[in-house]
Order: C-alpha cells, then structure tokens, then sequence
C-alpha cells in the first residue's frame, strides 16, 4: 500500500487543539523518545533532519529546507515535510506537510503547559509576536479559555495590524511593559535575542509561555522573569543544554538545573501549586514531540 502524503489543508480540517494535548500527554507516558538532529549547510543554506523513535509508537523524520534567498523572490525561506514509519516493521506510514506538523506541535506544546500551569480562570491572554505561531496560538488558546480577551504585540505594527484584521478579537497594544502587568497569560513567539520580557513587569498568578528562542544565543525574558518563577520545560534533553532562555542563566549561575521543577515525562511534578505562583514553561519542541503529533494528524486523518 501506497504511503498517503497529508497536505496541510487535509490534515489542518479534521485536528483539535485539546485532543492534540492528550495524545502528547500519554506520548509522554510511553518509553523515552531516542532522538538525534543533523545538520547540512551550504552558506547560506541548512538541510535539518529531525529525527525520533519512541518504541510502540514508531519512528518519524523531519526534513527542513531554510533558504533564505526565497524570501526575495516572495517563496517560503522553510519547506519541507515529515515521514512516519511504523514502530511493528519500518515500513512508511505516511507523508505528512512539514509546515502542517509544526503548526500543531508548537502551539499544542504549549497549551499542554497552560493546561497545566495556567490558573484556569485566565481571562486575559497576551500573544507577543506576530508571526506564523502567532495565529496557531491563538487557535490553540481560545479552544482551552473560550472566554478569554486577546491581545497582541509586535515590534513592527504592519504585522501586527494584517493579523488583528485575520483575528477579529484580536486586540492590538503597544505598550509592552503594560500589557505584560494586565494579562493572566503571556504567551510570546519571537526570534529576539535581547530580552523583552521583564521579570519587574510580572504580577503574581501569571503563566509565561516562551516559544521564540531555539538557539544558545536567544531570550525572550530576562533573569529576574527567571528567578521570580516556577521553571517547566517541556523536555530537560533538548532545553537545558541547547537553548538560551535556559543555558544562558545556568551558565551566568542566576539558577542551577534543580531550579528546573520538572519536565513532560515527571507529570506528577507538573503543575501549579497555588493561585499566587508565576509558572514560567519553555517550549523546545524536539523530534520525539514531532513524532507525537505526527502519530496524531494521521490518526485523525485516516479516522
């Protein structure tokens, strides 16, 4: 049988936020994923592979293509696509679009984090960032808070403006420092390696969900947002050692790997413990969360 190859329209129709969100959470209850990234480059192009196996769950790679030049010509800088094998005897399962794939593991990575973390009478979310992530969050949010008033920051304001025009009760601020004190959720997606987030900003009881940095380089808060906070992350293996919002203050010693509360695979661990905390979770994403939702879109899909 021939593998099916899932497009983004097809595999995009028939997901649901909250059922994301418990298929990772027992992913994470099965063995430990293996995992394993490589790299090509040809300046100033990457090949990234991704790659996962968690055993009764399969295998699964994921390619991207970054070519920046495709920018100018009006292309998407990242293409690519995930492959699915099965965990019984290898053989290809299916085909699925690489930007389908990420839209859902990135925000369904978080909302499991605020379902867990955020106090679930949150009525007030701030999405910091107008990018592609920007409008998954917002999905993903508004399936878990359907009461919820969103806003929405951006360094640039044409970004900003052409996503509240998408999203209808989207509300656009531009006073960050303020934003930030008025919400019970921030959740921020930006590729800022300067903090932007002040720790001086947070009010007890919020949720900080930071998506944007992925290499040791970047940060979206500074280390007073570290320190005040209750630390999550959604795997200690691709987080603590590789990514700055994490690296940068164990190396600096504002905090120490134990500061670190707990990870997807302690559940017991994760989760809030009074209504006055500030819970603080970054997202690493990682292959073995690619697999998870992969294993998801084509359950759904051949459902």
């Amino acid at each position: 049988m021939n593998a099916p190859v899932i497009s983004f329209e097809d595999g995009d129709a028939c997901l649901d936020w909250l059922a994301l969100t418990e298929a990772l959470a027992a992913g994470h209850l099965m063995p430990k994923a293996e995992i394993a990234d490589t790299f090509l480059y040809r300046d100033p192009d990457t090949l990234l592979n991704r790659a996962a196996w968690i055993d009764g769950l399969g295998l699964a790679v994921k390619s991207a293509t970054v070519f920046p030049g495709n920018r100018s010509q009006g292309d998407a800088a990242i293409n690519g696509g995930v492959m699915l094998f099965s965990d019984r005897d290898g053989t290809l399962q299916a085909i699925i679009d690489f930007h389908l794939v990420t839209k859902w593991k990135t925000a369904g990575d978080s909302l499991l984090a605020a379902r867990r973390l955020a106090r679930p009478d949150s009525k007030d979310i701030l999405i910091v960032g107008a990018g592609t992530q920007g409008h998954g969050l917002h999905a993903a949010y508004r399936a878990a808070f359907p009461d919820a008033r969103f806003s929405i920051w951006n360094r640039t304001g044409e970004k900003t403006e052409k996503m509240a025009a998408k999203i209808p009760d989207l509300k656009v601020v531009t006073d960050l420092a303020d934003a930030v004190a008025q919400a019970d959720i921030i959740t921020s997606a930006t590729m800022s390696t300067e903090p932007l987030i002040k720790g001086a900003w947070l009010r007890p009881g919020q949720h900080i969900d930071l998506i944007g940095a992925y290499r040791p380089d970047m940060r979206e808060v500074d280390d007073n947002a570290i320190t005040r906070a209750r630390v999550f992350v959604d795997s200690l293996d691709t987080t603590v050692g590789h990514i700055g919002e994490i690296k940068i203050p164990i190396e600096t010693g504002v905090i120490t790997p134990d500061d670190i509360v707990a990870d997807y695979y302690a559940p017991e661990r994760f989760k809030r413990q009074s209504d006055e905390e500030i819970t603080l979770f970054k997202n690493g994403g990682g292959a073995h969360l690619d697999l998870m939702t992969s294993r998801y879109i084509l359950d759904q899909w051949e459902a």
